[in-house]
C-alpha cells in the first residue's frame, strides 16, 4: 500500500511540474491578448450554456411568386461552402469553363453575424405539386429580431452584389413532358434553363444607326425610371414589339437587349397555355429585372384581327382568350414584379389585334426592315474586318433596289475569309436576287393584265346575253 501512494504521488508531482512548465511556456510564447481572445472562444464553443433554438424555414416559393429570399441565400451560401463540407452538388453547362459546386441535400453550412452561431441547412418538402427545396436555418431564438431584422436583409444585398459582378443570364422555357404514344407533349408548369451566351450586341447589331440609338436611349431610360412609375402610378414593365421579314435579326436584338441589360429570358410558347388562369400563373412566376418573349405572336389564333375577311375565329376549339393575353400585357397580373420586358415578335404585324398593339402593352413598335447601306458597313466590319473598299459603292446602290436580310448577306460573308472575294460574291447574289424579283414582278404584273382582261370578257359576254 504505500508502496501505491508513493507511485501516485510522484505521478502527480511530475503532472504538476509539467503543468507549470507549460503554462509557462504559453506566457510567454503567446501575447496577453491572444490568449485571451482564445480562451473567450474557447469557453463559447466548449462551456456555453445550452440555448433555446428557433428554426426559420425559407421555402422556393412563396405564395405563387418565386420568394426572392431563398434564391438571395442560394447565391449567398455557394461561397460559404465550408473545407469540411462531405455532400456537395457539381454541374457544368456547355460552353462553361469552371465547375459549378453548390452544397447538396443534407449538408450543413455554419455561419455568423455580429458574434451570432447560425447553421444552415438544405432540405426538401413534399407539397401537392411535388418536392420543393427549402432552406432551414437555426440559431438561438434570444437572437431572432437581429437575424430577421440585420441578417437576412445582409444576405439579400451581398446576393444582390454577387449577381453584379459574376451575372450569368440564363434562358428559360418551360419544362415539359411527352405523353404515350404520341408527339404531343404535356407543359409541367416549371421553368428549365440553360445559360444564354448568344454574342449578339447593339455594337453588332445591322440597324439603322438612329433606331438604335433611339432604342438604347429607351433601354436607359426605362432602368433609370423607378421613382418615375411610381409617381405616375404605372407598373414597371415595358412592352416592344419586333416586326419584319423573316431574317432581319428579331431574335438577335432580342439577345442584344438582354446582355445590355443584363436581363435573364423567359421564352414562351402560346401555344402551350390551356387557359387565360395558367397564362396568369406563368406571369408572376417569373423574376424582376427579366424579359418575357413571345416569338411569332401572329401564330396563335387568338391574336389575330379578327376584323380581317380571311380570320376565321373556332371559340369552341380556344385555349387561351385574347382578353387573357391583354390582361397578361397590362392589366392587374402584369403589375406582379419590377423592371420587367415583354417582347412580341411577328413578321406580319397586319394580323395582329389593334388592342395588342395599343400603348401600355407595346409600347415602342420597331420595324426590321431588309439590310440598309448602314447595316452592310456594320456586318463587313464584324465579318470582314474591312471598313472600306472600292465593291462598297456598288453594293450601296444595290441595297436601294434589292431587299436583301441581314442574314442573307452574313451567310454570304461567311463563304469566305477574304474580303475581296465575299464582297464579290455577295455582288453577284444581290445582281441574282435583283433578276429573279424582277422576274415575279413581271409574271405578277402580267397576271394582273390577265385578270382584267377575263374581266373585260365577261362583262361583254353579259351585256351580248341580255
Amino acid at each position: 500500500m504505500p508502496a501505491v501512494a508513493t507511485r501516485l504521488f510522484s505521478f502527480y508531482a511530475s503532472l504538476q511540474a509539467f503543468i507549470v512548465l507549460i503554462r509557462t511556456m504559453i506566457n510567454e510564447l503567446i501575447p496577453d491578448q491572444t490568449r485571451t481572445y482564445v480562451l473567450s472562444k474557447l469557453q463559447t464553443y466548449w462551456f456555453a450554456p445550452p440555448f433555446s433554438q428557433l428554426t426559420l424555414l425559407i421555402e422556393e416559393d412563396h405564395g405563387m411568386t418565386p420568394n426572392e429570399i431563398y434564391y438571395a441565400i442560394q447565391a449567398y451560401l455557394d461561397t460559404k461552402i465550408p473545407p469540411s463540407a462531405e455532400r456537395l452538388k457539381v454541374g457544368k453547362t456547355p460552353g462553361d469553363n469552371n465547375l459549378n459546386v453548390t452544397i447538396a441535400k443534407g449538408q450543413e453550412v455554419p455561419d455568423s453575424f455580429q458574434n451570432i452561431r447560425l447553421k444552415w441547412v438544405l432540405g426538401t418538402k413534399r407539397d401537392y405539386n411535388g418536392f420543393d427545396s427549402t432552406f432551414e436555418l437555426s440559431f438561438d431564438k434570444k437572437y431572432k429580431e437581429i437575424v430577421l431584422q440585420s441578417y437576412l436583409p445582409h444576405i439579400i444585398a451581398r446576393a444582390n452584389d454577387l449577381k453584379v459582378t459574376d451575372k450569368v443570364l440564363k434562358l428559360y422555357s418551360r419544362s415539359h413532358t411527352q405523353r404515350g404514344g404520341d408527339d404531343s407533349y404535356d407543359y409541367t408548369g416549371d421553368w428549365g434553363f440553360t445559360t444564354l451566351k448568344h454574342p449578339a450586341t447593339f455594337d453588332t447589331m445591322a440597324m439603322d444607326p438612329e433606331l438604335k440609338k433611339a432604342m438604347i436611349d429607351d433601354l436607359n431610360r426605362f432602368v433609370a425610371r423607378k421613382e418615375y412609375y411610381k409617381r405616375v402610378g404605372k407598373p414597371w414593365k415595358r412592352g416592344y414589339l419586333l416586326y419584319g421579314p423573316p431574317g432581319t435579326g428579331k431574335s438577335s436584338l432580342i439577345a442584344a437587349m438582354a446582355n445590355y441589360l443584363k436581363f435573364d429570358i423567359y421564352h414562351l410558347e402560346l401555344n402551350s397555355i390551356r387557359s387565360d388562369n395558367e397564362l396568369k400563373q406563368i406571369l408572376v412566376s417569373t423574376t424582376s429585372k427579366s424579359m418575357i418573349v413571345i416569338e411569332d405572336i401572329d401564330c396563335n389564333a387568338e391574336t389575330r384581327d379578327r376584323g380581317d375577311s380571311l380570320y376565321q375565329y373556332e371559340p369552341t376549339i380556344a385555349k387561351l382568350t385574347l382578353s387573357g393575353i391583354l390582361n397578361f400585357t397590362d392589366g392587374l397580373w402584369s403589375s406582379c414584379g419590377e423592371q420587367r420586358i415583354i417582347v412580341f415578335t411577328t413578321n406580319h404585324k397586319d394580323l395582329l389585334d389593334p388592342a395588342l398593339l395599343r400603348p401600355g402593352r407595346m409600347d415602342m413598335q420597331i420595324y426590321m426592315s431588309y439590310c440598309t447601306y448602314d447595316g452592310f458597313k456594320t456586318l463587313a466590319s464584324n465579318y470582314l474586318g474591312v471598313t472600306d473598299h472600292p465593291l462598297f459603292g456598288e453594293i450601296e446602290t444595290l441595297l436601294k433596289n434589292t431587299e436583301v436580310t441581314p442574314a442573307e448577306i452574313g451567310e454570304e460573308f461567311m463563304r469566305s475569309d477574304d474580303a475581296d472575294v465575299a464582297l464579290g460574291g455577295l455582288v453577284e447574289f444581290i445582281n441574282r436576287k435583283k433578276i429573279g424579283g424582277d422576274r415575279m414582278e413581271m409574271e405578277r404584273a402580267t397576271k394582273v393584265d390577265e385578270g382584267r382582261e377575263n374581266d373585260d370578257e365577261s362583262e361583254g359576254i353579259g351585256v351580248a346575253s341580255t
